[in-house]
């Protein structure tokens, strides 16, 4: 669940947002953990979990679980108890982090049970399927002034996904066309260089994510609910065109768990559009898309009164080799967006940027290997009420991971920042510790066990 900073914070986020860079990163995965390797699927169809997701690292899709999801989850038999269960336990030193909080940081490198969830999916009838999670979290939340404080746990609604679809297949063509009700804006995307899957998926990780982040980037997760239909022409040409709603009233199940003082209220309904074309050949497959996402969010967690209004565009590409025992994957995102604000009487606009770049290599489904690079900037346009500084973050990624059995992954990432905001300019006003000096000072180690049966 990302929330999204509202219009009477503005000022203060933008000075605080860099104080914590990878705890808000944690607070905001862990809460939306993105559903992974789901084992009722595996029962259902009777595959092992590596020929649903390349490599076994769970959830980055092969062809044959793209072909899964977009056939509304119904291949195989039906199970008859289409049930599984997900839990993380994580270990986690940001020194940035301790400098601020002192002894309020996140576990500070002690193993801790972070976060479980129930999943119950699969084939309901021949056409109609579904994938619906919910999270138990056991983590650490962002208080007042970017306090953090442990809960006692917190349990709510996460990633959903129902769905109809038809597969129609002759001697030149197949199509696949559906219909898809969900809860989270790019969560029903089927390829991992989407924002909702390519990047987020390690529940708690710190370079998957920038404390400046386009809305796109999972900013109504468990917030909107939205509907739309999709079509899957000769495994090439795929084309989605959906709808969201804020998630209250009769969908308010869907975002069970969210506070309404932290729902973000959309004005009227999103447009969402997705394409992307396809190719195949030999043991690679590859992708390159489009998807625009246009919501009117009213300030201040309120339903009503001015409005600002979000414009998203994004261009992702992801190339997949697939060969016992080595797969690779390569994944790119650029979200740009802009956001004109309505309380300044559309006289103010910020353009804000996420690009993002992700290489993972395994070895006989056991052994991996993963490098992210990302780059996120937000400018300030000069007639901004709030300011006109730029900020803008860079960080690597590298991670090693081992699946000793095909549903427990272990896995290390260490994120090194080589740049971070305008940290002379905050520690002046006082929003950064003086002995902070440097991005390096915030780099920051992640361990992670994640499990699911």
């Amino acid at each position: 669940m990302k929330y999204r900073i509202s219009s009477g914070m503005r000022a203060m986020a933008r000075h605080l947002q860099w104080v914590l860079p990878t705890a808000l990163a944690v607070t905001t995965t862990v809460v939306s953990m993105d559903a992974a390797a789901v084992p009722a699927f595996a029962r259902q169809t009777g595959q092992n979990c590596q020929a649903c997701h390349v490599g076994g690292q769970f959830p980055e899709l092969t062809p044959y679980g793209r072909l899964f999801k977009l056939t509304g989850f119904t291949l195989g038999q039906r199970a008859s108890v289409p049930l599984a269960i997900m839990g993380v336990f994580t270990a986690v030193q940001n020194p940035g982090d301790r400098a601020v909080n002192g002894s309020n940081v996140t576990n500070d490198g002690a193993l801790t049970f972070a976060t479980s969830s129930l999943f119950f999916g699969g084939k309901l009838t021949d056409s109609i399927g579904a994938l619906a999670q919910y999270t138990w979290n056991n983590a650490y939340n962002n208080g007042q002034n970017n306090t953090w404080f442990p809960l006692t746990g917190t349990a709510g609604s996460d990633n959903t996904d129902f769905r109809y679809a038809q597969h129609i297949t002759n001697g030149n063509n197949d199509l696949i066309f559906g219909v898809s009700v969900n809860n989270n804006p790019g969560v029903e995307d089927v390829w991992n260089s989407s924002a909702a899957w390519g990047y987020n998926t390690v529940p708690g990780s710190f370079g998957s994510d920038n404390s400046i982040s386009p809305i796109l980037n999972q900013g109504l997760a468990q917030q909107a609910v939205g509907a739309g239909a999709y079509v899957y022409w000769n495994r090439t040409v795929y084309a989605e065109v959906s709808g969201y709603r804020t998630g209250d009233g009769v969908f308010s199940f869907l975002t069970q768990g969210i506070p309404s003082s932290a729902m973000n209220y959309i004005s009227g309904t999103a447009p969402y559009v997705r394409l992307a074309l396809t190719h195949d050949w030999g043991n690679s497959n590859a992708m390159i898309g489009y998807t625009y996402f246009a919501p009117d969010v009213y300030e201040g967690n309120l339903n009503g009164g001015p409005y600002d209004a979000y414009r998203d565009n994004m261009v992702d590409f992801q190339y997949q080799y697939i060969l016992d025992p080595n797969t690779v994957t390569v994944e790119l995102s650029d979200i740009n967006e802009t956001v004109n604000y309505g309380s300044a009487a559309g006289s103010a606009m910020d353009t804000n940027s996420l690009f993002r770049a992700k290489a993972s290599y395994t070895y006989e489904a056991k052994y991996g290997v993963t490098l992210l690079y990302s780059n996120g900037t937000n400018n300030v346009n000069p007639t901004s009420p709030v300011n006109t500084l730029q900020y803008g973050s860079t960080a690597w990624t590298p991670e090693v991971f081992w699946i000793p059995i095909q549903n427990v992954r272990i896995g290390y990432q260490y994120t090194i920042y080589t740049s971070l905001g305008d940290i002379a300019g905050q520690q002046a006003l006082g929003t950064m510790p003086v002995q902070l000096s440097k991005p390096g000072d915030y780099n920051t180690s992640f361990f992670y066990v994640w499990a699911a049966f």
